[in-house]
C-alpha cells in the first residue's frame, strides 16, 4: 500500500471534503482511517500520487462515490459514553408511561450495531417495550450488525449485569447477541442524507457522524429530515463534542450531556 504523508494527505481532503458536503474540521483526529482507504483505492487504480487522483476526479464524476466512501469513520462501541446511556436510562421508563405503547428508536450511521443493541439491551434489562430501527451506509456493516458476533473484548464497557443476559459465547473469544435481543433490533441499508423514512420515532440517536462530518448546508438538511420524523416531546442524542442550537429543540439533559428533546 502507498505511503501517504499528512503534507499531501490534508491539502487533498481540504480540497475534497469540501465537495462532498463535508469539513475538513471532523476528520482531523481521525484521518488514519480515511488515509488507509484512500491509500487502497489508490492501490486499486494503478496510481500512486494523489495528484493523479485529484485529476481523475476531476474528469470522471463517477470516482467521487468511491471517495465518498473512503470518507466513512466507523468507530463503534457498546456502551458509548456512559453517561448518555445513564440518562436514557433514567428517562426512557418515564416516556414508555406517558406515551402509554411501544417506544421507537432509530440508531443512524450504526456502523457494526453495537448502539442499536445497547439500546435492546437497555430495554430488556428496564423491562420497556421498545421497538429499534437501526441503518448504516455500507451493506458490509449492516451485514455484520445483523450477525450480531462481536469479539469477547468488546462487551468490557457494558454493565456487568447486563452482559449476563446479552451475550452467548459460541467460539472462544467470539459472543452473539442473544436472540430476543436481535430480533428486537431491524437493520437496513440508508445513507442518513437520504434516510427513506415516515415513522416517527421517540428516540433518535445520531451520534458522531453528520453533526461531525458534514458542511453546515448538509447538517442542516439532515437535522430538517430528523426533526421531521421526531415525535413531540421525542429524545435527539448527539455525539460528546455535537452541539445544535435549534428553536425546534430543547435541552433534556444537564452537565455536558448532548442530549435534546423536540419541542411540542
Amino acid at each position: 500500500m502507498i505511503a501517504l504523508p499528512d503534507q499531501q494527505l490534508v491539502p487533498f481532503l481540504q480540497w475534497a471534503l469540501p465537495r462532498l458536503g463535508m469539513r475538513w474540521r471532523g476528520f482531523r483526529k481521525v484521518r488514519r482511517q480515511v488515509k488507509r482507504r484512500i491509500a487502497r483505492r489508490l492501490d486499486a487504480l494503478g496510481l500512486t500520487e494523489l495528484g493523479d487522483y485529484r485529476a481523475l476526479l476531476e474528469r470522471d464524476a463517477r470516482e467521487w462515490a468511491a471517495l465518498d466512501a473512503c470518507c466513512r469513520v466507523t468507530i463503534s462501541r457498546f456502551y458509548r459514553d456512559h453517561g448518555v446511556w445513564r440518562h436514557l436510562t433514567a428517562r426512557l421508563p418515564e416516556m414508555a408511561r406517558a406515551a402509554g405503547r411501544e417506544l421507537r428508536a432509530l440508531s443512524l450511521g450504526c456502523a457494526s450495531g453495537e448502539e442499536p443493541y445497547t439500546l435492546a439491551i437497555l430495554a430488556r434489562e428496564l423491562d420497556l417495550p421498545l421497538r429499534v430501527v437501526a441503518c448504516d451506509v455500507s451493506a458490509e456493516l449492516v451485514a455484520r450488525a445483523r450477525a450480531g458476533r462481536y469479539p469477547s473484548a468488546s462487551a468490557g464497557s457494558l454493565p456487568a449485569a447486563w452482559r449476563t443476559h446479552a451475550f452467548a459465547e459460541r467460539e472462544a473469544g467470539v459472543l452473539e447477541i442473544a436472540a430476543p435481543l436481535r430480533s428486537a433490533v431491524a437493520f437496513f441499508v440508508a445513507d442518513v442524507r437520504r434516510l427513506p423514512l415516515r415513522t416517527r420515532f421517540d428516540v433518535v440517536l445520531c451520534r458522531n457522524l453528520a453533526f461531525t462530518y458534514f458542511d453546515a448546508k448538509a447538517q442542516a438538511r439532515v437535522l430538517d429530515a430528523l426533526v421531521a420524523v421526531m415525535a413531540p416531546g421525542a429524545l435527539l442524542v448527539l455525539g460528546m463534542h455535537e452541539q445544535l442550537d435549534d428553536p425546534r429543540l430543547a435541552p433534556d439533559a444537564g452537565g455536558n450531556l448532548p442530549v435534546c428533546r423536540r419541542r411540542p
